[in-house]
């Protein structure tokens, strides 16, 4: 598979994406930039965190006007993997390929720890986990509560799109503890945390290897 990184102004988690999806990993991956028109040639999309155009107006709310995003919505339709991590995961709701929007954190504070989190391995993104595993994965944001209303959360519940959960702590205030989901495709996610930090055990962390193995198992033999 080949994965195009895509970095908008103030995207400052490009490297990181990149590093963890080729070097660690293995597979072919460029940086995009936004106001390129085609994705030609990739099999999958990375959105990284950051501050998309320096979050002016909502986060993510201008970059999903970005040339890119027909690209990236292409994608989605065409059941290609998409993952948004942070600022990533801001943009796809922004973008209306997942649902809900993220706020504030309750605490109106930037949050940058460790987080535990629960896993739902049923998904293409998660299948390498172990059943309700719990994880160690960083955050790093400021606005990264998750929050849509009862209708939507019924049907994300109901759908198996929820991935990921805050164990422990919902060190944000989101609804029902929620960190990371999917579309109802099942081929479009975002999260909260970051797995592209949680790579090499120096780091804290090797638990965001068997998210990027997961995509590569399940996507791998779809898009190829």
């Amino acid at each position: 598979m080949k994965f195009a990184v895509i970095v908008f102004p103030g995207s400052n988690c490009d490297a990181d994406l990149l590093w963890a999806i080729r070097d660690v990993m293995g597979a072919e991956a460029d940086y995009v930039r936004y106001d390129e028109s085609s994705l030609e040639g990739y099999d999958g999309v990375l959105i990284p965190g950051g501050f998309s155009y320096g979050d002016y107006l909502r986060c993510g709310a201008i970059a999903r006007f970005s040339t890119i995003m027909d690209e990236v919505i292409r994608f989605a339709e065409e059941g290609k993997p998409v993952f948004g991590t942070c600022n990533g995961f801001q943009v796809l709701t922004e973008a209306g390929l997942l649902p809900g929007v993220l706020r504030r954190n309750d605490s109106l504070r930037f949050i940058c720890k460790s987080a535990s989190l629960k896993v739902n391995n049923q998904t293409s993104f998660t299948s390498e986990y172990d059943k309700n595993e719990v994880i160690q994965l960083p955050v790093a944001h400021g606005e990264g509560n998750y929050f849509c209303d009862e209708e939507t959360l019924q049907e994300l519940i109901d759908n198996n799109q929820i991935v990921f959960t805050y164990e422990g702590e919902n060190i944000n205030g989101s609804v029902a503890n929620i960190a990371g989901i999917t579309n109802k495709a099942g081929n479009v996610l975002g999260m909260m945390p970051h797995p592209e930090r949680a790579m090499e055990a120096l780091l804290g962390s090797e638990d965001g290897k068997r998210f990027f193995a997961s995509l590569l198992k399940n996507f791998g033999k779809v898009t190829a």
